[in-house]
């Protein structure tokens, strides 16, 4: 269980781009990949980890 409303809202997130990353997956599998593809994959990748520090320094301080 979550011990707030933002928390919720970062995992319920967590899950939609968790989601969104095996449709790519998918997607790759059947049509293959370009470099366009690959581009977008790494800046989606490098907001996620900079989200990850934000989260963990937040959980850290309780």
């Amino acid at each position: 269980m979550t011990s707030s409303r933002g928390h919720q809202g970062a995992h319920g997130a967590g899950q939609i781009v968790e989601q969104l990353n095996n449709q790519a997956e998918a997607a790759e599998q059947i049509q293959g990949s370009n470099e366009v593809d690959q581009d977008i994959q790494a800046a989606a990748n490098e907001h996620i980890s900079e989200l990850d520090e934000i989260f963990n320094n937040d959980n850290d301080s309780d």
